[in-house]
C-alpha cells in the first residue's frame, strides 16, 4: 500500500508457486501454525531468509473488534461473542513477503499488542508499556458503529503526541462484511482519508477468516499493507530507495 512511492512488495507472491515453500513454513496440515515464544519459520538452508521484526500497538474503544482482527491475522479462532481484554495480549504472527526493489523474501515477524480499553484507562501504566519501542499504531473503528469512527481524531491525537511523527499510523475499518447498511458512509471515510493522506483498510469478520489457506487470501491485503507500510518507513527513515532489513 505504501502511500508514497509505490508498492513495495510483490503483491499475491505468497499464494503462488515460487512463494509455496515459504507458505509452508508458516502452515501445519494446511492451517496456520500457532509458533511459542522460542519457535519461528523454518526453511531449508538454500532458501533462509532474514527476519524482519516490528511491534504494533492496537488501539480502539470497546467493542470495535481488537482481539478478534489480530485472532484474524494471526489465523487462530476469533471470540465468538464479545468480551473486554482485562489485560494485555501479545500476538506474533509471521508474514513471509517477497520485495520487489531486490527480488528477495523476508519474513516479517509482527508482534501486536492488544490491551483493552478498560485495563488502559485503569492502569496508567499499560500504555507506556504498549508504546515503548513501538513501530506502529494500528487505530480501529467499527464500520457498524458510527461514534467508534467519529472519536478517530481524539483517540489518535491521544495516543499518538506531536513528537511521535516517525510511528506509522495505520486505520483499520472492522465488521466491513456487516456493512450492508453502514454506519460510516462512504463519503466520511473519503474525506478521512483526505486529511490522513492514507487510505483505511478494510477487515471482514468471519470466523476463522485466515486459519487454512483458503482463508489466507481474506487476511493477506491486510498483512502485506502492515508490513509494507513498516517497510517504507524504515527505508525513507535510512534515506534508501530500498535498503537492508533489519536483524
Amino acid at each position: 500500500m505504501s502511500e508514497a512511492g509505490g508498492a513495495a512488495l510483490e503483491r499475491g507472491w505468497l499464494l503462488s508457486p515460487p512463494g509455496r515453500p515459504y507458505l509452508a513454513s508458516i502452515l501445519r496440515k494446511n492451517q496456520r501454525r500457532v509458533f511459542g515464544l522460542l519457535e519461528r519459520p523454518t526453511l531449508p538452508p538454500t532458501l533462509a531468509v532474514p527476519f524482519v521484526p516490528y511491534k504494533l500497538f492496537v488501539s480502539g474503544k470497546s467493542g470495535v473488534g481488537k482481539t478478534a482482527l489480530v485472532a484474524t491475522l494471526a489465523g487462530t479462532p476469533a471470540p465468538s461473542a464479545h468480551h473486554e481484554t482485562l489485560g494485555l495480549e501479545v500476538t506474533t504472527v509471521y508474514w513471509p513477503a517477497k520485495l520487489r526493489a531486490t527480488g528477495r523474501p523476508v519474513i516479517f515477524q509482527l508482534h501486536f499488542w492488544d490491551c483493552g480499553d478498560g485495563a488502559l484507562r485503569k492502569f496508567e501504566h499499560l500504555l507506556p508499556a504498549c508504546k515503548e519501542e513501538v513501530d506502529a499504531v494500528l487505530f480501529l473503528f467499527s464500520f457498524t458503529d458510527r461514534s467508534s469512527f467519529e472519536e478517530l481524531p481524539a483517540q489518535m491525537s491521544r495516543v499518538v503526541g506531536p513528537d511521535e511523527e516517525n510511528l506509522v499510523k495505520i486505520v483499520i475499518g472492522t465488521k466491513f462484511d456487516l456493512s450492508a447498511q453502514a454506519a460510516v458512509p462512504e463519503a466520511a471515510l473519503a474525506a478521512f482519508e483526505g486529511a490522513q493522506g492514507a487510505r483505511v483498510l478494510r477487515a471482514s469478520s468471519g470466523p476463522g477468516a485466515g486459519g487454512g489457506r483458503g482463508g489466507l487470501a481474506r487476511v493477506t491485503p491486510i498483512l502485506d499493507a502492515l508490513a509494507e507500510r513498516l517497510w517504507h518507513r524504515d527505508q525513507v527513515r535510512a534515506g534508501l530507495a530500498e535498503g537492508s532489513p533489519r536483524d
